[in-house]
């Protein structure tokens, strides 16, 4: 647990990607088995605790310390387990600090009356470094900077060029914690993992944005267009071992859309986008939020929000890796497959026809409906690639919409923002009232950041819990890839992706934006989806 804990203190005071992968081979490569696929694991998002849950943190935290100074500190520090590590008195014991294995394999065969005595005991044997992480580990929230993919490309490190992340990636979801056969591959011990028919993702095939540059590259005959939909990027995987859905970071979604896992009766791998649809009819982007991180689902969101996929690929039919083959091919392979198929929930993505660039340029910018974000361009000679090959996929997105909005209310982060106000509330008028139209917390500098935190500090009429009133006097410039109605908002609307593009200071909040202003727009944008 010691090593563990230093490596978490050093990933979250590093800020660089190359530095973090460093520290992440250093310690899978001195961490002996089990702990470090135990750590590996904690790192992933792969472990989960049915029993040990914040509320019991807080308990033993009340139980050994003053209520209103832990309420205080809780609320400055705003990280629980950071609150609790500096705070947890210092207890006379000869224990050690448990082992990363110990805590795993005790959490998960414990009874639930025993915890509260368990963990007490682990916190008093450890200092404070120890505390944070064997909180964190047991919360779930360790937020130091490290995702699946990069912890995945500091272990194709150890392989000294033997192994590529994209092909740790390929066995990824056939493996089990504590992957003691992947370190033994990756360290030319052992075989690689052998997947069998598991159903497994491979890495996606992503675009570039279209720059002004590129357009002097481009020629039209050798290029196919496709509509950019507003839903999320998945790969549906169906072998003899099982059916899934993955998101485009290999987040494994399938409980939330059984309807579509129900639908996967095929053998093969194909990309495409996840999308609420109605009759054929694409919905906006948020009723398909209403669907995404859920464990379950109820017939009544199965009923309001059916899902379906708009297939853009077919990257194995059956046993057949296709992904080699110019997409010229398999996109012919994918049509004669879904004739073939017909699988229900699913369609196929259009190919637009167009003669120039500048045609398409007209399409693109006709084309305002909420669900649709632009255009996407690939080569007819382009291989799927994984990762962002230079020069095969474009991605064309229509220019954002801005408004001119009021802050009103702002929130610490959380993570390294855990100190800063850096989730904004914004609004626009109605009458001479600020109606709230949506949150940001993206889009700033860091240096913006800063300003931003000590202007709210500097201009606090009241406090909420963790959430902060503020004088309205700061105008925002908000971006932002679409709007749409919604009874569920206050306002009346809501807004796709906003984020902060620009600090004016310079305007006076009187002028901001209205929030008719906004409607209107949604009216428009809608008239043309129609």
């Amino acid at each position: 647990m010691i090593a563990f804990a230093a490596l978490l203190e050093r990933l979250a005071f590093t800020p660089g990607r190359n530095a973090k992968i460093a520290l992440l081979r250093r310690y899978f490569a001195t961490t002996p088995d089990p702990d470090r696929g135990i750590g590996l694991a904690a790192l992933t998002g792969e472990l989960a605790f049915a029993t040990a849950k914040p509320a019991l943190i807080r308990e033993l935290a009340a139980a050994r310390t003053d209520p209103v100074l832990f309420g205080w500190s809780y609320d400055y520090v705003g990280d629980l387990a950071e609150t609790v590590a500096l705070m947890w008195p210092a207890a006379a014991t000869s224990a050690a600090p448990p082992r990363l294995a110990e805590v795993v394999a005790t959490l998960g065969g414990a009874a639930r009356g025993d915890l509260p005595g368990i963990v007490a005991g682990w916190l008093d044997a450890s200092d404070a470094p120890v505390r944070l992480a064997l909180l964190k580990l047991i919360t779930g929230g360790l937020r130091v900077g490290i995702s699946a993919r990069l912890a995945k490309v500091a272990l194709a490190g150890l392989a000294a060029g033997r192994i590529e992340a994209d092909a740790i990636e390929e066995v990824w979801h056939g493996l089990a914690p504590p992957y003691e056969a992947l370190f033994a591959w990756i360290e030319g011990r052992g075989p690689r993992p052998d997947p069998e028919d598991a159903p497994v993702f491979r890495p996606p095939m992503l675009a570039h944005p279209l720059e002004p540059e590129d357009f002097a590259t481009l020629d039209p005959a050798l290029l196919h267009a496709e509509w950019k939909w507003d839903g999320i990027r998945v790969q549906l995987v169906a072998t003899a071992g099982g059916r899934r859905l993955y998101s485009r970071g290999a987040d494994d979604i399938s409980a939330a859309f059984p309807e579509i896992i129900e639908a996967m009766a095929f053998r093969g791998v194909l990309d495409g986008e996840l999308l609420v649809m109605r009759d054929g009819a694409v919905a906006p982007f948020a009723d398909l939020q209403q669907r995404l991180n859920r464990k379950t689902v109820s017939a009544r969101m199965l009923r309001d929000f059916p899902a379906g996929v708009r297939l853009y690929d077919l990257l194995f039919d059956g046993a057949e890796d296709l992904r080699p083959q110019p997409f010229a091919a398999r996109r012919a392979r994918l049509e004669a497959w879904y004739a073939r198929v017909c699988p229900p929930r699913m369609d196929l993505s259009e190919i637009i026809d167009f003669a120039s660039l500048d045609e398409l340029a007209a399409l693109r910018a006709g084309a305002r409906a909420a669900s649709i974000e632009g255009l996407m361009l690939k080569r007819r000679d382009a291989p799927y690639v994984p990762g962002r090959p230079r020069g095969l996929w474009w991605k064309w997105k229509r220019a954002p919409l801005t408004i001119d909005a009021v802050l009103m209310y702002a929130q610490r982060g959380h993570g390294k923002r855990s100190s800063f106000y850096s989730d904004y509330t914004f609004g626009l008028w109605r009458d001479d009232v600020l109606v709230p139209v949506g949150k940001a917390y993206s889009g700033f500098t860091d240096a913006e950041l800063v300003w931003l935190d000590r202007w709210v500090r500097n201009h606090t009429t009241a406090r909420f819990g963790p959430v902060r009133e503020v004088e309205k006097s700061l105008v925002l410039e908000v971006a932002f890839d679409a709007a749409q109605l919604s009874a569920r908002h206050k306002s009346g609307v809501a807004l796709r992706f906003p984020r902060i593009a620009r600090l004016r200071t310079d305007k006076p909040a009187a002028e901001a934006d209205r929030l008719e202003s906004l409607l209107r727009l949604v009216g428009r944008v809608s008239a043309v989806a129609g």
